[in-house]
């Protein structure tokens, strides 16, 4: 006999749905799995049949074919084998084929019976709402993620037989309802402050600066000075999340198995830190089945790359296009997937080799070419793309010690909230949201300065002997400075403490 199940894969993030054929027929027992199988749909058989029979269910002693439509495009993971076990239980009529035409289904299987979580649960939540009346069985470890899309019913299932039970009518259940308002206030919060930081005022204002007009920064000093504490504290800082926001973000880290959030939606800013030995694949994505890689799973919050120097030059060099466009094209001879991938780069890095050169306790040990190639393995492209460069000198006594606490986070965010205002209005038409996304036209029409503003701006590029890049650097930070101060036009003061955020172009 002959059953239909339908079930969603992923490609990339987005879902797309499969219809899963499953036939019982007279012949030697075997189950033969065709449709473009990965090694884990493979061998879902092996769990399939024992989470049957651990259910209390026969397995059928006959020839059980699987056909997973399209048959074009490769299918992975092992989501598909609840709804391979109900595909075989209704093909060998221990079920009425009918029940199963409503749902969509979801779902590992263990050997027991039970039902583990699924990937992708939100991006298959927005597909199956836009078929039509379906409903999706869905894990409940993690069903959540599909119920906040409320246009859907979703049916939180723990085991195989729990699943028959809800399909065949047996057992009464109510779908998951989730608001995903609600729900997104409720998991909003983080768990560090920028109050907890103590000294590093300097720092502290770059950082400020920095994330109000959405520019790239890097950190350099000598170890322990806290450049890490203080990354870690940016996304608390940053712009008030949006509830759509919050939705693309979820949708992204749901794909890759890794939301942590179990109220099914993300309520922070992501902070991604991965480490120097991460190959080009794992931070741009891709693969031979496509999937985000950590630039997109930083989208909408900040991607910290800490000992810049010591990425792999080909790391680096594949973060210039995202960093200017905002997505990451992967290409394969299937197709082509787009993955978000608007971030705040944030690096940090010692000044040398032994980390001292700066410092002023202790001794530098590097020489001025150790020095040199050093910093040479940041490239000059890299580098245009990263408007702050501030130092982060070690922390004294007295600043470690004292009972002061800092400026709190939701203060700092609430001036960089009504900054981001006044940019969005600016901006309205423009195509771009943040100062640092200027062109050089914007930057003419914007960052006009008078006659003590150019004064100011030409002796600092002579004296100080700043590089030409420098220069629309400085005009969009003093542009994000004055914003800050409330202030429409920019003024001395402001390209001053601008030209105090290039300190790569003074120190070296």
């Amino acid at each position: 006999m002959l059953a239909k199940v339908s079930s969603f894969g992923l490609l990339g993030i987005e879902a797309y749905p499969v219809e899963i054929e499953v036939d019982v027929a007279r012949g030697l027992p075997a189950v033969v799995i065709v449709g473009m199988a990965d090694t884990a749909i493979r061998e879902s058989k092996e769990r399939v049949k024992s989470a049957i029979k651990n259910s209390g269910f026969d397995w059928p002693a006959e020839k059980i074919t699987i056909s997973l439509a399209p048959s074009n495009i490769r299918k992975e993971g092992s989501s598909f084998d609840l709804a391979i076990a109900l595909g075989i239980l209704a093909a060998s009529e221990q079920i009425n084929t009918s029940c199963l035409s409503r749902y969509f289904i979801l779902g590992e299987l263990s050997l027991d019976g039970l039902v583990r979580p699924a990937k992708g649960l939100l991006s298959i939540g927005l597909a199956a709402s836009a078929t039509g009346n379906r409903a999706i069985l869905a894990p409940e470890a993690n069903a959540e993620e599909a119920a906040v899309v409320t246009s859907v019913d979703v049916y939180s299932i723990s085991s195989l037989r729990q699943a028959v039970d809800v399909i065949c009518s047996r057992r009464v259940s109510e779908p998951l309802r989730i608001n995903p308002r609600e729900a997104f206030f409720q998991n909003a919060g983080y768990p560090v402050d920028f109050a907890e930081v103590k000294g590093q005022y300097h720092a502290r204002r770059a950082l400020e600066v920095a994330v109000a007009g959405g520019h790239n920064i890097l950190m350099i000093g000598p170890p322990g000075g806290g450049k890490t504490m203080l990354a870690k504290r940016i996304p608390t800082i940053m712009p008030d999340l949006t509830l759509q926001e919050a939705l693309e973000i979820t949708k992204i880290h749901s794909a890759k198995g890794i939301l942590g959030s179990k109220i099914g939606i993300a309520g922070t800013r992501p902070f991604r830190s991965p480490h120097h030995s991460i190959s080009d694949i794992a931070l741009i994505g891709g693969g031979s089945n496509p999937q985000p890689g950590e630039i997109s799973l930083a989208h909408g919050g900040v991607l910290f790359l800490d000992e810049l120097p010591e990425f792999r030059r080909n790391c680096l060099e594949a973060l210039r296009q995202p960093l200017e466009d905002g997505v990451i094209h992967v290409s394969r001879a299937a197709g082509s997937l787009v993955f978000p991938a608007w971030f705040m780069l944030v690096a940090a890095m010692n000044p040398c080799p032994c980390g001292y050169y700066t410092d002023r306790k202790t001794a530098c040990r590097c020489n001025t070419t150790k020095i040199a190639n050093y910093i040479g393995k940041i490239s000059g492209p890299l580098l245009d793309r990263i408007d702050i460069h501030i130092e982060v000198p070690s922390i004294k006594y007295s600043e470690m010690t004292t009972l002061t606490e800092g400026e709190a986070s939701r203060i700092i965010r609430g001036r960089v909230n009504t900054s981001r205002i006044t940019q969005h209005g600016r901006f309205l038409h423009e195509g771009i949201f943040c100062n640092a996304r200027m062109n050089t036209g914007l930057i003419k029409t914007f960052c006009k300065l008078d006659d003590a503003g150019r004064s100011l701006l030409k002796r600092a590029m002579t004296e100080l002997k700043l590089s030409a890049r420098a220069y629309e650097k400085i005009l969009k930070i003093s542009r994000t400075i004055a914003d800050l101060a409330g202030s429409k036009d920019i003024l001395p003061v402001h390209i001053a403490e601008a030209i105090q955020y290039r300190t790569l172009d003074r120190l070296w």
